[in-house]
């Protein structure tokens, strides 16, 4: 960041409701509820009551009045009434009379207080003229005529009701900037229609004011603003709050701003829509211009009816949107009911995600899979857009009509994705169904240069401060599509619960059908551990009185039934040796594990001794090199390295120098340990069947085995939550490690 940095939200942390003064057209006084006796005062009540503010802190309303022709007991009869019914409405204005003139006495109540306000009444004759003008107004309404018409004549009727030079309709958009879009004004001056300006021109708090307080009157920008005094003993620290005044001061950088703009009195009334600012009808004179309360209310009420209008409209043009985007995403529920597929339910029906928005392209991000259709980024740029939306807070969805401005790639594909409405199905699986709408290219013409100038103020800070020049500023505007509206994006959101609803469901089946599996996994489990132990009786039966016959009457038998008992023998060894393993794989699965840590040195050499017994009379070499110690069952743990090691002597025996190399390294995560061997190899292309059940390699099958040792490795090996790969080449050898979790296991 640059060294000049500016303080860019002074102008929203101004507090404009506590500015401490009032406009000098006024009078306020402020009043404890429960006595009645004054807290604040105007400095300039003293013009309207004759006494300075400073005499009248702390006195009750019974002694304010005493020297005017208002009768205390009048106002204080107000009170109660207001006070009694709770509202304030049916009593503002009241006209009272104080030094022969008639005053609206305005009263309301905030904040613990009573506020009193009096301001000069005008020309009852008005009020007739007024309530006509609001007649018309609710007809034309009621004709329900186009809506820059209605804009526009609503702008007419607000400029003859107050008299200014100049009344505009002023409407936000998203970004809180704001865009003339009618105005009614005297033919000298320069039109404003069509101009924009700045969301800086309105400050955030400055929003939130318009839509508590609908009106507000800067009758004179160049008076000076009365200061409001309080009681001495009154906290500092709780200044009057004028929210609800309507005389409330004006702050310094708006009356600057103000008279830049040549304005010299203005009245604003705010248009509302679900609660929330739409915009403002904006009234400007060139000289100063007091409207009396009753004209403004008539003015309010002519835009609370603009208001109610636009509020119908757009309710009608939503309700238009929203039963086509929601009988199409009802139809891509039913789709996705129909076939639990939802990349084909989204895409390949005659209604597909494509048309629950306005969007011009759609991508489904999904099993790691990109379905496009229409105009979308390209697929490498749409990889990219889900990984960049994993690192967003999207945690339901993301819309943006500027997508550059968070994710600047996105400017290599603005002509089609300039604006993005995104859902998420699974942030950990980059699963995302992204809308997209092109790049609008606009030409905007701003009220003067938008970019606030900085000045330096007193304290030596950089600041911003009120735009000087108003002329016509025109930019042009790229890298935006059109917004997404409130229907596009709740319809995608409900779209996203669909989908997810689905996918749930799915995810519960195959839950289900794990159960399933796993109780039939452990039934065969069961069954093997049966059978394989029941067969092992009469097997040793048979071996053993197959070795009785032949010791005993082996001299009696010839050469064929001899070799014939010794291969009856030699298969029920081999078949013993078979049940054996299929006992040890189905014990897998039934024993708890009882894990510690093991002495590998100790295990690794017992091993290598009682293979090098087996193997007597080759050249083979069993190289043990680092035994970090692991946390295992140790049964398991002999098991496993007897299967690895006596495979690697196994397949090296034709050797004619067999090497066995095993060596073990510690990791902050992990132990993993190599077995390494210089014997037959094998194609990499079979490693799939590498740990199945009774599954044997094809240039293993004149090697002795089972084809069940290396699944019992594999078993051995997930119970203890490790690892196992590989690396082999045929003629050349193979390597297989395994990891054993290096924290001790539960």
């Amino acid at each position: 960041m640059s060294a000049f940095t500016v303080d860019l939200t002074n102008c929203e942390r101004e507090p404009i409701h506590i500015l401490g003064h009032v406009q000098s057209h006024g009078y306020l006084l402020a009043i404890l509820p429960d006595t009645y006796s004054v807290v604040h005062a105007s400095d300039n009540i003293v013009d309207l009551l004759g006494m300075p503010a400073t005499d009248l802190l702390g006195k009750s309303i019974d002694t304010l009045f005493s020297g005017t022709e208002l009768p205390a007991s009048t106002v204080i009869e107000l009170l109660n009434v207001g006070r009694r019914n709770h509202s304030w409405e049916t009593i503002n204005p009241q006209p009272v009379t104080l030094n022969d003139r008639t005053w609206n006495l305005i009263i309301h109540e905030y904040q613990g207080l009573i506020i009193l306000e009096w301001e000069s009444a005008g020309d009852e004759r008005n009020t007739a003229i007024n309530q006509q003008l609001i007649a018309q107004s609710l007809t034309e309404v009621q004709a329900s005529r186009t809506l820059p018409d209605l804009l526009q004549n609503t702008a007419q009727r607000i400029k003859t009701i107050i008299g200014y030079d100049r009344v505009m309709v002023y409407q936000f958009s998203p970004d809180w900037h704001g865009h003339v879009v009618a105005e009614a004004k005297d033919d000298h001056l320069e039109p404003y229609l069509g101009l924009h300006y700045p969301a800086s021109d309105i400050p955030r708090q400055a929003r939130e004011l318009y839509k508590i307080n609908l009106v507000r009157l800067i009758a004179d920008v160049g008076s000076t603003p009365s200061r409001i005094l309080s009681i001495p003993d009154w906290p500092v620290d709780q200044p009057l709050d004028l929210t609800h005044s309507v005389l409330r001061a004006v702050s310094p950088i708006h009356i600057e701003y103000l008279k830049n703009m040549g304005v010299q009195a203005s009245m604003s009334i705010s248009l509302l829509y679900r609660g929330e600012l739409w915009g403002l009808i904006s009234c400007h004179n060139t000289t100063p211009r007091f409207v009396d309360y009753p004209a403004r209310q008539a003015a309010k009420f002519v835009s609370q009816l603009l208001s109610s209008a636009l509020e119908f409209r757009r309710s009608e043009e939503d309700k238009t949107n929203l039963l086509q985007y929601t009988q199409n995403a009802q139809r891509l529920h039913e789709q996705l009911l129909l076939t639990d597929d939802v990349a084909r339910a989204l895409t390949k029906f005659p209604v597909t995600a494509l048309d629950v928005t306005n969007a011009t392209g759609v991508a489904l991000l999904f099993n790691d899979k990109i379905y496009q259709l229409g105009q979308t980024p390209s697929e490498a740029q749409l990889w990219e857009l889900g990984q960049w939306l994993t690192t967003t807070n999207a945690e339901t969805f993301l819309e943006t009509n500027h997508l550059t401005s968070l994710y600047p790639p996105a400017e290599a594909f603005r002509e089609v994705g300039a604006g993005m409405l995104a859902i998420a199905l699974s942030r950990e699986l980059k699963e995302y169904v992204l809308w997209f709408k092109p790049e609008r290219i606009r030409e905007v013409t701003w009220a003067g240069n938008p970019d606030k100038p900085v000045t330096v103020g007193g304290d030596g800070q950089l600041r911003l401060s009120p735009r000087k020049s108003f002329e016509a500023w025109t930019e042009i505007v790229r890298n935006t599509s059109n917004h997404w509206t409130e229907t596009e994006i709740g319809t995608v959101v409900k779209l996203r619960e669909d989908i997810l609803q689905v996918l749930t469901k799915q995810a519960n089946a195959i839950r289900m059908l794990n159960q399933r599996l796993q109780v039939a996994y452990e039934e065969l489990d069961a069954f093997s551990y049966t059978v394989s132990h029941d067969l092992r009786t009469p097997l040793s039966s048979i071996r053993c009185y197959s070795e009785i016959l032949l010791e005993e009457h082996g001299k009696d038998f010839d050469e064929d039934a001899q070799a014939l008992f010794q291969k009856i023998i030699d298969s029920t060894e081999r078949m013993r040796s078979l049940i054996r393993h299929i006992l040890y794989y189905s014990r897998m699965g039934r024993t708890d594990l009882d894990t510690q840590s093991i002495d590998m040195r100790q295990l690794l050499e017992g091993i290598r001794e009682e293979l090098l017994v087996t193997a007597k009379g080759r050249s083979l070499q069993i190289e043990i090199g680092n035994t970090p110690p692991i946390n295992a069952d140790s049964t398991m743990a002999l098991q496993l390295f007897t299967n690895l090691i006596g495979n690697a002597v196994k397949y090296t025996q034709h050797k004619t120098d067999a090497v066995v190399r095993i060596n073990g390294q510690q990791t902050d995560d992990e132990v993993v340990y190599t077995i390494e061997d210089n014997g037959i190899g094998f194609d990499m292309k079979q490693a799939g069947k590498m740990f199945d059940l009774f599954k044997r390699l094809e240039n293993a099958r004149n090697y002795e085995g089972s084809g069940v040792g290396l699944a019992i490795v594999k078993r051995i090996i997930n119970r203890h939550q490790g690892k196992i790969w590989f690396r082999s080449e045929p003629d050349r050898g193979a390597t297989f490690s395994i990891s054993f979790p290096a924290v001790p296991l539960v």
